[in-house]
C-alpha cells in the first residue's frame, strides 16, 4: 500500500503562516534527511512549494508499506515535526495517483498514533 503524509499547510492563522514559511527550510532539510536514509524503502519527498501561499504547498512523504510496523518510524517522525514546529500533519493513502485522507494529527488535533492509523489504512 502507498501511503502520504503531509504538514497541513491550509487554513492557517496569519502568525502560523508566517511561522511555516520562516520554517519551511528545516522542514524540507529533516524530510530530505529521512528521505537519503532510507532511500531503499522506496521513499519519496513531496515537495511542491513553490507558490506564495501556504495553502497550496504539498510537504511531506510518500512510501510503500507492508504492515503496520512500517508506520511507526514515519509517524513518530511527523509527530515529532508537529512539536517542535507546532504544525499539524495528514496521512492517508494513495490511489490511482489519488491521495485520500484518513487521519490528522499534530498540534492542534493531538499525538498520532500508528497503530490507529494502520487501522484506518486496513494495514
Amino acid at each position: 500500500m502507498d501511503i502520504y503524509l503531509l504538514i497541513a499547510c491550509d487554513r492557517l492563522e496569519d502568525s502560523e503562516e508566517a511561522q511555516l514559511k520562516s520554517n519551511l527550510p528545516k522542514l524540507q532539510a529533516v524530510l530530505q534527511t529521512y528521505v537519503d536514509a532510507n532511500g531503499t524503502n522506496n521513499i519519496t519527498l513531496i515537495n511542491e512549494c513553490d507558490s506564495e501561499f501556504c495553502e497550496d504547498w504539498q510537504l511531506g512523504i510518500s512510501q510503500s508499506v507492508k504492515k503496520s510496523i512500517h508506520l511507526k518510524f514515519p509517524v513518530n517522525l511527523f509527530n515529532d515535526l508537529a512539536k517542535e514546529f507546532g504544525i499539524d500533519c495528514e496521512i492517508g493513502s494513495i490511489e490511482n495517483e489519488k491521495r485520500e485522507p484518513v487521519s490528522y494529527f499534530g498540534k492542534n488535533e493531538g499525538k498520532g498514533d500508528s497503530f490507529l492509523i494502520a487501522q484506518y489504512l486496513g494495514l
